[in-house]
């Protein structure tokens, strides 16, 4: 049975842009990164940084069509992220949202409420 694509095409610019964010990850993004890697997870795949349309999605998995997103208090009552949820619930997507600093020091809790979602799907 033939695969869809995970994703279409994006811009140069965005992918250049995600490569740099890969390189340079903020220390929650590491933090997720050094868990979910590998299929270290329930041996779900996960992409990290990953240009998706003109968005640069933190970690997902196009198979179980979810987003998880480390978010810093610049996000706070973000519009600009309530339309990117928008358009990405309408591909299909569940996007799963997480504080820095809760990915930093309650990582077990973070990874339980992944789980559950994950069990939802």
């Amino acid at each position: 049975m033939p695969q869809t694509p995970h994703h279409r095409p994006t811009a140069k610019r965005i992918r250049n842009f995600a490569r740099k964010m890969r390189r340079e990850p903020t220390d929650a993004e590491a933090a997720m990164w050094r868990l979910l890697r590998d299929r270290r997870f329930q041996f779900v795949k996960f992409r990290r940084q990953a240009p998706f349309q003109s968005f640069i999605l933190d970690f997902v998995c196009f198979e179980k069509r979810i987003v998880i997103e480390i978010d810093g208090g610049q996000h706070a009552d973000s519009e600009r992220d309530t339309t990117r949820e928008a358009v990405l619930m309408t591909e299909g997507f569940r996007i799963a949202r997480y504080w820095n600093n809760d990915v930093l020091q309650r990582p077990s809790s973070v990874l339980e409420d992944i789980l559950a979602k994950l069990a939802e799907l």
